[in-house]
């Protein structure tokens, strides 16, 4: 049997007798679903040390030129996004 007060002591939770039988029922299960896997064969299984063979591209890392007019045009299209603008700068919420 699982000691769930002593499992939540640990992980300082305090938790009530209603969830104390919650967490029993749910930590047996769990546990008896890890016995099930511990039965399975993995002779020959090779270890994986990832769930994916992807590798990261890399490219250098270069600053973008950019004309006067496409930045007005970015700002405009940004701006033109937001809730509320002020002399040209998005407005938000004081946060101090």
């Amino acid at each position: 049997m699982i000691n769930v007060k002593h499992i939540a002591k640990l992980a300082r939770l305090g938790i009530t007798e209603q969830e104390e039988e919650k967490f029993q029922k749910e930590l047996s299960s769990i546990l008896d679903y890890v016995g099930e896997l511990n039965k399975i064969d993995t002779e020959g299984v090779e270890p994986m040390s990832g769930g994916t063979d992807l590798i990261n591209v890399f490219r250098e890392d270069e600053a973008e030129k950019k004309t006067p007019e496409r930045k007005l045009l970015e700002k405009e299209k940004l701006l033109a996004q937001v809730p509320e603008t002020k002399d040209g700068y998005v407005k938000v919420k004081a946060i101090l």
